[in-house]
This record gives C-alpha cells, sequence and structure tokens, in this order.
C-alpha cells in the first residue's frame, strides 16, 4: 500500500473497537496499529474479532493464499456429530477465513486477483465438504445411490463468478444440482426413488449454507439459475438437464453457462456434465447471433439500473462489471466454437486468450483487465466492509473515507476520478463491441435552483421546486426560512459586485444544501428548515462582505463543508457567524478534520505570530485570539465527524490552551522585563516563575468554552530588585507580570477574548494577591486551606515553569495530597462542600437532570476521586501522580482502594457525561438532558456516593 495516512474520521472509530475487544479481557499482542486498522475499516472483521480475538490474531499470518481449505475443514468436520453442529463448524470457519481475507485485503497486503481466488477457493472447501458430510448423513440413514460404476454422486454446477472461480466477497451463490441415473434406495426401511435423495440432500444443503443461525450465514444460495427456475426440480437429472438446454435453453442462458463449472472432484460425471453442456454453449460456426442477444439483455439490465434508481452502482452501472463481463463472454461465444481454448471459467483467463488470439487489440485488452480488476476490488472492498452484498458506492463520508483509504487513494474524490477513468474504458469498450451510442448527460438542477433566488415566485410555484428536495413535512418551514433570508438579503444589499455575487453563489447553496441534506439526515436528525437558518446565520454576518462571499463562490469545497459543520453544530455554525474569518479553515477539508500533535501546537502558533510585528501588541493578541479559534474549530470539526473521541477532544482544547498559555506567558515576560528589567535571580530561561492549572485545564478534561482555572506562584527572594532603569522588587514585578497576564487573556479584540481566567483558587482566593511566593502557597496550604482546596488540588498540576519551580510546586502538592486524615472529619467536609455546591449550582428542574450538578453527575463522580485521594493517599501516594479523574480512578483501582467494577462505572460514566456535555455544547444547548436519558449511569453512581460517604447510614 502506498504511504497513505489512515482517514483521520477513521481513527476514533478504529480506537474505541480495538479498546472494546480489549475491554472484554482479551489481551491482543499484535500490533495495535494494524489492528485498529481492520477493525475500523471493517465492521464486518470487528463484529468477528469480538466474538473471537484469536481469528484476528492470527489474521495477520498472511498464509491464506497456500492453504488447502478443503484438508483444513475436513479434521473438523470429522468431529460434527449432527447437522447442528455442522451449522456452527462451517460458518465458523467461513467466517474465520473470511476475516483473514478480508484483513490481508484492507491494508493490501495481497492482490485482488489472489483474494478472488482465495474466496473461491473457500467457497468450494466449504460447499462440497459440507456436501460431502451430508451425502454420508444421509446414505447412513437412507441407504446409498448406487449406480452401474458404484456410489452416484450429485453434480454440483456453480454459476457465475463462483464458476469463474472469482468470487466476490459477500456474494450469493448461484448453484444447479444434477445426478447421473435413475435409480430406488434399498437400504432405508422402505424404498425410495433416487430423486428424492438427491431432492433431499439439495435441500440439506442449501439449508446449512443458506440459514441465518447466530453465527450468521455461509452463503446466500440462488437456484433461480436452474432449468425453469424457480418452478422448476430442485435436482434434474442429466437426460432431462440435455433435452431443455437443446429444446428451450436460451440466449441469456448461454451466457450464463459460460462460466458454469462443475465443483465436484473429478470423476466420469463431471465430465459428462461438460460434455453436455459444451454443444449448448459453444456453436460450431462463427456466432455473431451473441451480439444481438448481448443487446437486448443490455437494454433489459438498464432499464432494471433506471426502475429501481440504482445510482452509482459499479456492477450494473455503464462501464460497470457486468458489462466487462459481456464482452469477454460476447467474444467466447462468438469464437469459441471454433478456438477450443476460449472455453474458459474464468474472465481473466479468456482475456489473455483473447489477447492471444489477437481477437481484440492488445491495447484495449490490457485496459480491459486494468479496469475489470479496479472494479473487482471496489466491489470486494464495499462488500468487506460489512459482510454484505452490494456494488453501490457509499453515500457517507465513513464508507467513502474507507473506500478511499483501501483502494490506496488520499481522497474520495480522487478515487471516482479514476473509477470514472475505468467505467468510462469499460463503456467504450462494450459500446464499440455493441455499437451503442452513448447516452446523453442528464440535466442539471441549477435552473430551477437559480428561479428560487433569482424570481419572485408565488407560494405554490417556491414549494413545487422544493418537492424534488425534502419532504412534505418539512415544505413550509423551509420555504418560509428561504423567504426571510431573500427578504433580508434584498434590505441589506442593493446593486453592485456583492450582489451580483450573491446571485451567483445562493444557487450554489441551495445545490450543496439539499444533495448534503440527503447523505447527511439518514438518520434522524435536524430540518432542513434548521439547517438552513444555521446556513443563514452565517451568511448574514459575511452578506455586506465581498471578499467572503467571492471566497464562497470561488470555492465551493468552503460551502460544503460549512454546510457539513452547520448540519453538525449549531455552535460551530455561530461560531463562524461571529468570527467569519473561520471561513478559510474551510478550503482545504483534509487540514480542517486534521488536528495538531501536541509538540505542534506550540509550533504553529510561532508561525502564525510570526507574520505579525512583534512590537504590535494589539496585533498580537487579534493573533493569538485567531489562532485560537482556527485551532479550536478544526478540533470541533474532527469531533462532530467522530474522528475523535472525547478524550482526544479535551486532550486537543487542553494542548491548545497550554500552547497559548506559554506564548501569552512568554509575552507578557517581555514586555515587563523590557520595562522593569529581569528580577533579579531569574534569566530568561529560569524565570523561576510557575503556572498551577487546576480544573478542567488541570484535569485535562477542557471543553469548548472553558475557563481556565491559574494560580500563579514564584520562588525568588521577595525583596530583592530588577535589574531594569525602572527597578522594582521581585514581588512587584511578579505581581505586574500576573496583570500583564490576565490583561492579554482577558482584552477583547475583534476576536473577542482569548480565555476566561478564573484566579479563586490562588491563596485567599479574591482577597488574596495575583501572585504569591511557593512558600506562602505551601504555608497557605498546610495551614489555612480548607479541605475543598485539597480537594482541588488532586486535580491540579504544573503547566508552565522551568525545572526547577516545576518540581518546587509538585513537592507541595504531592506533600500537602499525601497528609494523614481523620476519615469522618474527611467525609463531613466533603459532603457539606458538596450539599452547597448543589444548592448554589445546580438547575435541576423538573423531568431533567443537570449531567454536572445534578445528584450522580460529573461533580459527584470528582468529588468522589477526589475523597480517596484525600483518604488514601497517606498510604498509597502513587494515586495522587495523575491529575486527570480517568487514570485517578484507575490508580485507585489498581491499588485495590476500589473495585475494578466501581472504577468501571465511574469511568465510563464520566465519559459518559462529558461526551454527552461536548454535544450539547456543539449543539448550543445547556447541560440538561431527560431525566431517564443517564439513567444507567445516574443511580449507579448515586448510590456508590451514598454508600462511600455514609449518606443514610
Amino acid at each position: 500500500m502506498p504511504n497513505l495516512s489512515f482517514p483521520s474520521s477513521l481513527e476514533s472509530i478504529s480506537c474505541s473497537r480495538l479498546e472494546e475487544i480489549r475491554s472484554k479481557g482479551h489481551e491482543m499482542v499484535r500490533s495495535a496499529h494494524e489492528l485498529s486498522k481492520w477493525v475500523g475499516l471493517s465492521d464486518f472483521v470487528f463484529e468477528q474479532g469480538l466474538k473471537h480475538p484469536k481469528w484476528l490474531e492470527a489474521a495477520n499470518e498472511r498464509k491464506e493464499e497456500l492453504l488447502d481449505y478443503s484438508e483444513a475443514l475436513k479434521p473438523a468436520l470429522a468431529e460434527v456429530r449432527d447437522e447442528r453442529q455442522l451449522w456452527s463448524c462451517i460458518r465458523q470457519f467461513r467466517n474465520r477465513h473470511m476475516l483473514s481475507i478480508a484483513c490481508l485485503d484492507l491494508i493490501n497486503q495481497q492482490d485482488i486477483e489472489t483474494s478472488l481466488k482465495a474466496v473461491s477457493d473457500l467457497s468450494d472447501a466449504l460447499i462440497l465438504q459440507t456436501y460431502h458430510w451430508l451425502y454420508q448423513h444421509l446414505c447412513d440413514k437412507y441407504g446409498a445411490p448406487v449406480g452401474e460404476n458404484g456410489p452416484l454422486s450429485m453434480m454440483i454446477l456453480g454459476m457465475g463468478k463462483l464458476g469463474g472461480r472469482e468470487l466476490n466477497f459477500s456474494s450469493d451463490i448461484d448453484l444447479i444440482f444434477l445426478y447421473p441415473e435413475q435409480g430406488i434406495l434399498t437400504g432405508g426401511r422402505k424404498e425410495r426413488e433416487y430423486s428424492w435423495f438427491f431432492t433431499k440432500l439439495a435441500q440439506s444443503l442449501i439449508n446449512a449454507l443458506d440459514q441465518i443461525t447466530a453465527d450468521g450465514r455461509v452463503f446466500r444460495v440462488d437456484m433461480r439459475l436452474r432449468p425453469y427456475g424457480e418452478s422448476g426440480p430442485l435436482v434434474m437429472h442429466f437426460d432431462a438437464f440435455e433435452n431443455y438446454l437443446q429444446e428451450q435453453g436460451r440466449d441469456w442462458e448461454r451466457f450464463a453457462m459460460v462460466k458454469a463449472r462443475v465443483l465436484n472432484e473429478p470423476c466420469s460425471y463431471r465430465d459428462e456434465v461438460e460434455s453436455l453442456l459444451r454443444p449448448f454453449i459453444y456453436r460450431k460456426y462463427l456466432d455473431f447471433s451473441s451480439i444481438e442477444a448481448l443487446r437486448r439483455m443490455k437494454n433489459l439490465i438498464t432499464q432494471e439500473v433506471r426502475r429501481r434508481r440504482l445510482t452509482n452502482n459499479i456492477k450494473l452501472g455503464a462501464g460497470g462489471i457486468r458489462e466487462a463481463e459481456f464482452i469477454v463472454q460476447s467474444l467466447q461465444l462468438i469464437n469459441g466454437g471454433k478456438q477450443a481454448s476460449l472455453r474458459k471459467k474464468g474472465l481473466l483467463e479468456s482475456l489473455a486468450e483473447i489477447q492471444r488470439l489477437k481477437l481484440m487489440p492488445s491495447a484495449d485488452c490490457d485496459n480491459l483487465r486494468e479496469s475489470y480488476l479496479f472494479l473487482r476490488k471496489v466491489e470486494h472492498c464495499l462488500q468487506q466492509f460489512a459482510d454484505q452484498q452490494t456494488q453501490t458506492l457509499p453515500d457517507i463520508e465513513l464508507g467513502q473515507d474507507r473506500l478511499a483509504y483501501v483502494m490506496s487513494f488520499e481522497s474520495y474524490p480522487l478515487f471516482l476520478r479514476e473509477l470514472e477513468m475505468k467505467m468510462a474504458c469499460v463503456n467504450k469498450l462494450f459500446g464499440e463491441l455493441i455499437g451503442e451510442e452513448e447516452p446523453e448527460p442528464e440535466s442539471e438542477i441549477s435552473a430551477e435552483l437559480e428561479s428560487l433566488w433569482l424570481l419572485d415566485l408565488e407560494d405554490e410555484e417556491a414549494i413545487s421546486v422544493l418537492q424534488a428536495y425534502v419532504s412534505n413535512e418539512e415544505l413550509e418551514a423551509l420555504w418560509q426560512a428561504v423567504k426571510h433570508f431573500k427578504q433580508d438579503a434584498k434590505s441589506r444589499v442593493h446593486l453592485g459586485r456583492g450582489k451580483d455575487i450573491l446571485d451567483k453563489l445562493m444557487p450554489q447553496v441551495f445545490c450543496h444544501l439539499f444533495q448534503q441534506y440527503q447523505l447527511l439526515n439518514e438518520q434522524e436528525g435536524l430540518s432542513c428548515a434548521s439547517l438552513f437558518e444555521r446556513i443563514c446565520l452565517v451568511m448574514k454576518s459575511i452578506i455586506r462582505r465581498t471578499a467572503y462571499l467571492e471566497l464562497m463562490h470561488v470555492n465551493q469545497g468552503v460551502t460544503l463543508q460549512l454546510i457539513k459543520l452547520c448540519y453538525a453544530s449549531a455552535w460551530i455554525a455561530e461560531q463562524i457567524a461571529k468570527f467569519p474569518m473561520l471561513l478559510d479553515e474551510l478550503l482545504n477539508p483534509q487540514s480542517l478534520y486534521h488536528t495538531l500533535e501536541r509538540h505542534e501546537y506550540d509550533d504553529e502558533l510561532r508561525l502564525s505570530l510570526l507574520r505579525v510585528p512583534s512590537d504590535d501588541d494589539e496585533q498580537q493578541m487579534e493573533a493569538l485570539r485567531q489562532f485560537k479559534l482556527g485551532q479550536q474549530l478544526k478540533v470541533a470539526a474532527a469531533d462532530v465527524t467522530g474522528v475523535l473521541p472525547v478524550m482526544r477532544v479535551s486532550d486537543h482544547l487542553t494542548y491548545l490552551a497550554e500552547a497559548i498559555l506559554a506564548q501569552v506567558v512568554e509575552d507578557a515576560w517581555h514586555q515587563m522585563v523590557a520595562k522593569y528589567g529581569t528580577p533579579a535571580g531569574a534569566d530568561l530561561v529560569d524565570k523561576a516563575f510557575g503556572v498551577i492549572a487546576y480544573g478542567k485545564l488541570g484535569g485535562i478534561e477542557l471543553g469548548y468554552g472553558s475557563d481556565l482555572d491559574l494560580v500563579f506562584v514564584y520562588q525568588l527572594e521577595p525583596n530583592a530588585f530588577t535589574d531594569g532603569e525602572k527597578s522594582v522588587e521581585n514581588r512587584t514585578f511578579y505581581i505586574k507580570l500576573a496583570q500583564r497576564i490576565l490583561h492579554l487573556f482577558n482584552t477583547r479584540t475583534h476576536s473577542s477574548l482569548l480565555y476566561e481566567v478564573d484566579m479563586r483558587l490562588r491563596p485567599a482566593g479574591n482577597s488574596g494577591l495575583l501572585v504569591c511566593h511557593a512558600n506562602t502557597y505551601a504555608e497557605y496550604l498546610q495551614q489555612e486551606a480548607w479541605t475543598w482546596e485539597h480537594q482541588a488540588l488532586a486535580r491540579s498540576r504544573v503547566v508552565y515553569g522551568d525545572k526547577n519551580i516545576t518540581n518546587t510546586l509538585s513537592d507541595i502538592r504531592r506533600e500537602i495530597l499525601t497528609t494523614e486524615r481523620e476519615s469522618e472529619t474527611l467525609i463531613n467536609d466533603v459532603v457539606s462542600m458538596r450539599q452547597k455546591m448543589r444548592e448554589h449550582l445546580s438547575q435541576d428542574k423538573p423531568g431533567t437532570f443537570d449531567i454536572k450538578q445534578g445528584e450522580g453527575g460529573l461533580v459527584d463522580i470528582e468529588f468522589l476521586v477526589q475523597f480517596w485521594v484525600l483518604q488514601h493517599a497517606n498510604k498509597y501516594p502513587d494515586i495522587c501522580r495523575w491529575s486527570d479523574n480517568v487514570r485517578i480512578l484507575e490508580s485507585l483501582s489498581q491499588q485495590k482502594l476500589i473495585s475494578e467494577q466501581e472504577a468501571d462505572l465511574l469511568t465510563e460514566a464520566y465519559l459518559a457525561y462529558r461526551h454527552k456535555g461536548h454535544k450539547l455544547t456543539l449543539a448550543g444547548e445547556s447541560l440538561h438532558v431527560f431525566d431517564d436519558e443517564l439513567e444507567q449511569w445516574r443511580s449507579p453512581v448515586a448510590q456508590l456516593w451514598k454508600r462511600t460517604l455514609r449518606i443514610g447510614s
């Protein structure tokens, strides 16, 4: 596989799925990177891997092409005692090896030809070995059918791709059953005709392969290609089969029989069947009548595609797999009567012979082969994603990203471009063969959408236009939204370039809106009117800003991304409306959904600031805000598209805040040094200044719109002086430094403030100094701090500072947290503080649950974690190593201070609450849900809270 990066849209799915497998207690020793790819790319691989992790472990042994499936299956079938066990055995065998084939294919460890052969060989083995087991089972029960030369076998004809040994991954199998001789069974309790025995055998085989159990099915079995179709006998005698071919066989059946292959092991009966087929398929003369038959079949297929509205179908569409097959089969039928070498089953081997015989130009053969293999690879991929029989291209982003990646393309549009070229090639060759003109392209929808914007349509006229795009229930609301925006636009934009661009842009917006709405709203979601109103929020903010209108008009991808993001999040729509410069971030979708590595935030911020004059404080502050908004949008985009799980969202928001905080401190430091000089004992590297983060930043759990809980500390001699012309005491310098930091954060520019900064957790709270000495900080925590301040300390960490002050502050934290505490006093303090918070902050309303402050909510979990840290850290100091709740819970469980079940409950609940909180924030809603929505976590958490803190006992 080319060195492609794994699609960001699949990362969170892959990681969460691999984690789910591991959460079941399965230890995976293989590369997590490789395993996560498999489970992220294929629902089938994930589901099978979840049930059978050992299969997943063995999947990358890469020996499928060397395996004799029949020999591998025989020992397992030898242990089978009844049909129930048989069904289970063959399904598990099928799933295990299909998983292996899929894993090899998904990371391109085998070519498509090898994969097709592997699937075909596996199918042959499953069909034949199941047949042999059932045959013996029925013989034991009813006696064996015997002919002149010994036991009689039922001949199994594999049709289509199974016959050609080019079976796709999740295919039905077309079979025809034949038996050679008539006779009477004599081994059972009563006499029965051979036809009864073979019909019973065929029924048992179909059921064994086709019936769905807990393990799924082996194959969908299609018997409709047998003589007389569904009205014909399930099994036919050789003579009857021959008579049918001679007397009633139709042209399309000749095409079908080209690939017919007897699956049974070599025997005289197999040769006899092939001798029956040969004269029916191949005529002794050049048979150009097949071309007319081909035209008729093609017309029928085209009508079927149109009737069933099969769009993006790589099998039946123009230039699809079926046309490629028709090309080769036609040349086989025309020439196969005289050229025995053309009587092959597989398309590829037949095409090679066509090329050798120069029945097609060599270049055309090469192009057809390449296009066919490309299409078969696409088909294989589509079916491997969910083990479903489909040839339709995905219409959702997840499926598109999967397909583009497995097909080795950097993006889905690039894949589509190549696919279109391949299908155009096949269609051209097909048209040349049958003399068919290419159909005219369908008319586009832009004209009526232009009228929707440019003309003053009556309500009925407008609704008739909209009917083609939305459901009847949405028509009125959508038209009212469109009409109101048109009226608003007319009042704000009159003549000139801006109006001209808007008139060109809005039909594009409508076009993308309706296309994307149909794709995005397959599940219950936002109404089209609500989506349009969110888009209008942005449009109104830029309606007089021609540059942004032009940006959207010239770069339609911006409009497309805007629609997707507005659909996903009201918060994002509001952000873009407030800060239209964010539209620039939509220019490059790959960049938009790509989040930075931790260290890259510092690098990117530095590059952003290099474009701004260093002595222009106002522009520097604006650049900081724009950087924050842009990166925050990228995180949100990755969040709403499922690229990032909740913990990774918080990680990235935390990385962003830390990078900005470091830059703000650096800027403030340089500004203060320029004014007052450097404090005595400090230098550019060792500022003797540290920033402690509490709360969400301290816990690496930052959310959208979170404020920063900070405490500033220094550790130089307070009474020493700076070395500047305007010298001040060190303590004064650090106070002014803190003031400057807050100014840089809190000043409102065009792009708002940078972050809300909360300093109330500093010693003495709002009455204390903005910055304190490290000794003062330690003394306060030891002698004056309340229990709740020690609780908050459990969720704190140093986020800025040199090594010396970082070590000092970390030691202070550890010393305070590991102080021995009296249990009853601790319980009373924790319960009392929680009750005060609930009384003052909880906003529970009847029928709703406050995710943060409600009983059994986020804060209850945080208080429990903090209580356990303060209770046990004296004897188990390792539990205060981390500042985030998830890892603290893990540490508590590892030390056996809480049960594994309790840790799992609180972790799952905490992540579920945070995930829901992120979603509500992005939807522009408060942190309230219906009373029963999170009940599966709320009640158990509340019970654990009461039990742990002895409430009610």
